[in-house]
């Protein structure tokens, strides 16, 4: 063996060396589920998303907002000075002052309408001629109810807004969903894509020193003449082979690496950068039955995409229905009940001579006028109405009930196209699983026998009976099986972990809530 292929080859081992003792060397050892957690305390593409329900739910608050009751409160002083141009006046200079203030209350009632209560109070005193009182206390609570009976009428068409905004905070927080199982899956799978190929590493390694023995053993039984030449060149050969392998399987531990350090966020820390991730779990083969008829329902109850499609239907009906709503007439029913009270410095005149000087009656307050007011002292207060208003040849509104309509067609179909989607992706991922375990069990069992044939090969050499060829040819053939074994192992568990995905069961079998994320 060249220098060269020695150093390769010494290199190569102390890198096996390195993955065993991942303590001395200051390699970060982790498990699946500390993977998993770390991915989703920094994936990035995690931290990016979870950023839109926040929004969403910013949007559906801001909706909600509707029907909270709107308080308004006004107060104006005023005060007015003229020369008196008429009669009734007083002589000279015109003189009122007088302070108002209203609060009211505006509601939105759930089927259209709105209610406002209003309690407004006034108080007036001028030079005026002959008043009945002066100063003069007035309060008033007007109750005013308008109510589409027609456009506009509906608690779903009243309550779009909030509808649309829940579905599109619905739609976000499946989607958020979405990016969370693809991120436990594309973990585990790079997880044991990186156990597979530091077991790899591994065998190959075996494999060589076990060409090396062999090399060894070879070069001194020709030395002493018990075996030819050639034997050494064939074992020589397959040594500088296996060297070669295991450049690649090395280059394939580090690719696996920065796959599985990507999802971790690793990348770009200084502390982590530099050091070896070196996973703590081993895959092992625990049966996991599932029927495809078991997988599909599942799916089709849990997975994010179709909870998507279906709140983006539901919000895409009440358009439809609020589109359909606006090309009726509008007939809008107003009710109003009012409740006066009046008080005040009273002058009371005398009939038959009314321009004599008043006498001083009661003179009043303000709150005996709203004593007036909340006793309802006067009922006749009230109006009803109603107002119709009919467009003609409304085709903005024929318009968006055309592509309201269409639209959520649309919406439907596409719904049934994902479900044929889902069916398909989940009879494969059940197909696979089924797979993958018969293959576990095959490969195991060719495994062993190549453990037998190499055994039996060796004792065959060991009497004369075979050649280096031979042996060197089994050795091949039982670090194939091995690393099939392997491959067939980590494949299985990534085979359950895309049955948990296609289900849309991965945060579930993960024990991972959406609420710890999203609120």
């Amino acid at each position: 063996m060249t220098p060269r292929r020695a150093l390769g080859a010494l290199f190569a081992l102390i890198l096996l060396a390195g993955f065993g003792s991942a303590q001395e060397t200051g390699d970060l050892t982790l498990t699946l589920e500390e993977s998993i957690a770390q991915a989703l305390r920094n994936n990035l593409n995690v931290a990016a998303e979870v950023i839109n329900p926040g929004l969403a739910s910013a949007s559906l608050a801001e909706a909600k907002q509707m029907y909270m009751p709107t308080f308004a409160f006004d107060l104006t002083r005023t005060s007015y000075e003229q020369l008196s141009t008429w009669s009734l006046q007083a002589a000279g200079t015109y003189v009122n002052k007088s302070t108002s203030s209203t609060a009211s209350i505006l509601q939105q009632i759930p089927f259209g309408g709105r209610l406002t209560a209003s309690l407004s109070y006034d108080y007036n005193k001028n030079n005026q001629l002959f008043q009945s009182y002066n100063p003069s206390y007035t309060g008033r609570l007007n109750l005013d109810l308008t109510q589409p009976l027609l456009k506009g009428f509906g608690w779903t068409v009243s309550r779009r807004a909030i509808v649309i905004a829940q579905s599109s905070f619905d739609i976000s927080r499946s989607q958020f969903k979405t990016v969370l199982m693809q991120t436990v899956y594309d973990v585990e799978a790079a997880y044991w894509g990186l156990v597979y190929s530091i077991e790899n590493l591994k065998t190959l390694g075996q494999a060589l020193q076990s060409g090396r023995d062999l090399l060894a053993k070879t070069k001194r039984e020709v030395q002493v003449g018990t075996k030819a030449p050639i034997e050494v060149l064939n074992a020589e050969a397959t040594v500088a082979r296996r060297e070669a392998e295991i450049l690649q399987a090395e280059a394939q531990v580090r690719r696996s690496e920065d796959r599985l350090r990507t999802l971790l966020n690793l990348g770009l820390d200084p502390g982590a950068r530099g050091r070896a991730l070196v996973p703590a779990d081993r895959p092992g083969f625990e049966p996991f039955a599932v029927t495809l008829e078991e997988a599909y329902a599942r799916a089709l109850d849990k997975r994010p995409e179709l909870e998507s499609a279906q709140a983006s239907i539901a919000a895409k009906t009440v358009d439809f229905r609020f589109a359909k709503n606006q090309l009726l007439p509008q007939l809008d029913l107003r009710l109003v009940k009012a409740s006066p009270g009046i008080s005040g410095q009273e002058y009371i005149y005398d009939p038959d001579n009314p321009f004599a000087d008043p006498t001083l009656g009661d003179p009043g307050s303000a709150s005996q006028a709203f004593s007036d007011v909340f006793s309802f002292r006067y009922q006749g207060n009230w109006s009803a109405g109603l107002v119709l208003t009919i467009p003609f040849g409304d085709m903005v509104g024929r318009a968006n009930y055309t592509y309201a309509r269409l639209d959520l067609e649309q919406a439907q179909a596409r719904l049934r196209l994902q479900e044929q989607q889902v069916y398909l992706e989940v009879s494969d991922a059940v197909r696979t699983l089924e797979t993958a375990a018969k293959s576990v069990e095959a490969y195991r069992i060719a495994r062993e026998l190549a453990e037998r044939q190499l055994e039996a090969e060796m004792k065959k050499l060991g009497v004369g009976m075979s050649t280096n060829y031979f042996v060197l040819t089994y050795q091949d053939a039982l670090a194939s099986a091995r690393s099939l074994e392997m491959r067939a192992l980590v494949d299985y568990n990534i085979a359950v972990a895309a049955i948990a995905k296609v289900t849309g069961s991965t945060l579930e079998a993960r024990n991972i809530s959406l609420s710890d994320y999203v609120k």
